[in-house]
């Protein structure tokens, strides 16, 4: 049994009473039986919690910063009116915080034998899956002075999916993809490139791509066109270790690296390619493989919805076996990891040539855009020496690179809003050299 805030207010003015108009014993215990056993009927005449039945319907995934509904539908299969207060329990995280209260509480009137559905907002602040916790119904009288509480398990998942900020960027590149198929060979040039088809031959074209065969047969001079190669292989590969987990800006940097994998995902499929993911610090936390054009950014993206970074130093030979053993045939192998020169030296670049060896290497790294803050501080003492330390932090960064790029590697280092469409940048440009 649960008293009410009208109950209190009731006992009051009912003591008031006793103390003016029967100052005894004998008139408390009246007036108080007399509210006993109000308060009793009251509560009786509330309608049952534990017979109350509960289905859910609504979303099952939502993209991070978006909203999604869930409904949940209360059917009251007794024979007395259900006024009561209900709520809808989930984790903190489900809401901005200060908003769970009214999001959440519901009120609830429903007649013998009918049913009402309630909807409750959820606005998720983290990836991964968001489980119900529990329905807290509190069941009052008519007279609002007692009432039945009771809790009812009523499971629901809502998996929060990457947000792909990044996506706004695809079009543009889809615009390069699409342009990339119309060169001639003049811009195209490659020992990876794959033969399209013939035309007429034009002045400007280079002699070098005359087919002599083709023009033996015909009364003009014909040239060989060539695409970008279709149906090659990239591996992403996730770094989830403690590196990762550092925040840039507003967000982790395995975050900013999930956004990039996923604008590179659609782009390398609408291009024709087979994307893979692999994310790996000690063991595989995530993998995705051998999935058609069309499942696998779906794929990647459930697979990303449940990364988290782990506080644990990455084992790159690990890593590298790993990558190893998930692409067996020659592929494109993007990397997504720190660029701390620790963090390359002692691991990344003693095993970087067993990667190189067999496949083109990418590795990108998300750099702070406070750093570039920092580098144009002038003015103050204080904001010399910031602008010192940012430059030598630069500057180690680019020596890193180097090092990585005297293995054949090309880098990308950029901010989180920029690294996404720049890993996509890289990638078309390696596809138009026929380097993949």
């Amino acid at each position: 049994m649960a008293l009410t805030g009208r109950t209190a207010l009731v006992a009051a003015l009912c003591s008031l009473l006793v103390g003016i108009s029967i100052p005894s014993w004998t008139g408390i215990f009246a007036v108080d039986g007399l509210l006993v056993v109000v308060i009793l009927c009251d509560y009786a005449l509330a309608a049952p919690v534990r017979k109350l039945q509960f289905t859910r319907t609504g979303d099952t995934s939502v993209r991070l910063g978006e909203s999604a509904d869930v409904h949940l539908t209360v059917t009251n299969v007794s024979g007395r009116r259900l006024r009561a207060g209900l709520r809808d329990a989930w984790p903190p995280s489900s809401w901005h915080a200060g908003t769970e209260q009214r999001a959440s509480r519901h009120e609830l009137d429903v007649p013998p034998g009918e049913r009402r559905r309630l909807t409750t907002h959820l606005r998720p602040t983290r990836r991964g899956d968001r489980h119900a916790e529990r329905v807290t119904v509190r069941s009052f009288g008519p007279l609002g002075l007692a009432a039945r509480q009771g809790n009812h398990e009523v499971p629901w998942t809502v998996r929060v999916l990457p947000p792909f900020t990044s996506r706004k960027h695809l079009p543009s590149r889809l615009a390069r993809l699409r342009e990339l198929d119309g060169r001639t060979s003049v811009m195209l040039r490659g020992e990876g490139t794959e033969f399209d088809s013939l035309r007429a031959y034009v002045p400007g074209d280079d002699t070098r791509s005359i087919d002599w065969r083709a023009t033996a047969r015909q009364s003009s001079v014909a040239v060989r066109t060539w695409r970008p190669e279709r149906d090659r292989h990239i591996l992403i590969v996730l770094d989830t270790g403690r590196t990762s987990a550092g925040r840039v800006g507003d967000v982790p940097r395995l975050d900013a690296a999930m956004d990039a994998s996923l604008l590179l995902t659609a782009l390398a499929s609408r291009a024709g390619d087979r994307v893979g993911l692999l994310a790996y610090d000690r063991r595989t936390r995530a993998q995705v493989q051998r999935r058609t054009t069309a499942d696998v950014l779906p794929a990647m993206v459930n697979a990303l919805a449940l990364l988290e970074p782990e506080l644990v130093e990455t084992d790159a030979r690990g890593l590298a076996s790993a990558t190893l053993k998930n692409a067996p045939r020659r592929s494109l192998v993007v990397l997504l990891t720190s660029l701390d020169a620790a963090a390359v030296e002692e691991g990344l670049l003693p095993v970087l040539p067993q990667l190189t060896q067999r496949h083109t290497v990418l590795v990108a790294a998300v750099a702070d855009p406070h750093i570039e803050e920092m580098s144009a501080a002038r003015g103050t003492l204080e904001g010399v020496y910031e602008a010192a330390a940012a430059a030598q932090t630069q500057a180690q960064r680019r020596r890193t690179a180097e090092q990585l790029q005297r293995h054949g590697v090309t880098v990308v280092d950029a901010i989180p809003e920029k690294l996404a469409p720049a890993l996509a940048d890289a990638y078309l440009a390696l596809k138009a050299a026929g380097r993949l």
